[in-house]
């Protein structure tokens, strides 16, 4: 596996290149805790470099919890890193606190001039659910709003924010919806309508990723298998890619398609060679949880399919 801590699970990443140095951002917990299912309210925000995506070097954690009052005095999860045009790295990422007992999903930052130290931007989370459009509560309890990915359309100034979010309205055929923020300069978000429509058989879409691939434009996602609904309930869950249009006026999950279903919360990395790869954690391939992130997978995009292996 690429990266392996024997003493700590690895589930979700996100990766940045800086020159010829490759960043993964990943969220890890102590293998001491005995059940894997507790790493979810025990997380920090690790960090290792490579200059090949195969061979890492762990360097110091980048973010831990903050003591309370504070949007993240109970986790911090998974988010994205920029960079603004004075340099500066910004870092999104999900925050829940003590007193909504994690329930409670918002989206903060930090930013850094080197990407190896960090400074959080406020106790107070910058980007919320608007429930105009959003859902306040799961079935479960749990506010779905989460996994930012940030971005700009080349040669668009005005920064995008796509949120693993829920409808509204309940729906039979899944409630999971690609949640839309947009700001002209990283600080000052609006909460948007959400950039697609509920009812393509999932009840949440986690860790979303939009790149155009091969000059394919796709949305890479994740869902769990008691997240699935309607007919996608009889398929595995995993990793499913989206064919979209280059400006996400159209987007259909309906479209989906399973490309994996060993590897959970996959990230798209292009390398030094214009090359994509495809590096996720193994989750539960034998029935029981792995956490490791697996080897770089190469793939390129197909207009029809999405991400397919190369």
């Amino acid at each position: 596996m690429v990266l392996r801590l024997p003493d700590k699970w690895i589930w979700d990443s996100w990766f940045v290149r800086d020159g010829e140095t490759f960043h993964v951002f990943y969220l890890h917990a102590s293998r001491a805790l005995g059940n894997p299912d507790l790493r979810h309210v025990h997380p920090i925000v690790g960090h290792a470099v490579s200059t090949d995506l195969t061979t890492w070097e762990v360097v110091r954690d980048a973010l831990i919890v903050s003591e309370p009052p504070a949007f993240d005095s109970y986790t911090t999860w998974t988010g994205s890193v920029v960079q603004d045009d004075d340099g500066v790295w910004w870092m999104f990422y999900t925050g829940t606190d003590i007193d909504a007992k994690g329930n409670r999903q918002t989206i903060g930052a930090a930013t850094s001039r080197d990407l190896y130290t960090w400074d959080k931007l406020s106790s107070h989370p910058m980007v919320v659910a608007d429930p105009t459009w959003y859902e306040e509560f799961e079935r479960d309890g749990m506010q779905a709003w989460r996994d930012p990915w940030v971005f700009r359309f080349p040669g668009d100034p005005e920064w995008h924010m796509l949120i693993t979010a829920g409808d509204r309205e309940a729906n039979a055929h899944g409630r999971g919806v690609m949640g839309h923020a947009t700001s002209p300069n990283l600080h000052d978000w609006t909460v948007k309508p959400p950039l697609s429509e509920p009812g393509a058989g999932f009840d949440h879409l986690e860790v979303f990723q939009f790149e155009v691939v091969d000059g394919v434009p796709v949305i890479l996602f994740c869902c769990d298998l008691d997240k699935l609904r309607g007919d996608r309930r009889s398929s595995d869950d995993g990793v499913f890619s989206c064919v979209v249009s280059a400006d996400l006026i159209e987007v259909d999950f309906r479209r989906s398609v399973l490309f994996d279903d060993t590897i959970y919360a996959a990230r798209l990395v292009e390398n030094h060679h214009g090359e994509w790869f495809l590096i996720g954690f193994v989750n539960h391939p034998d029935g029981e949880f792995v956490g490791e992130l697996c080897d770089p997978i190469p793939v390129t995009a197909d207009p029809v399919l999405g991400i397919v292996r190369r």
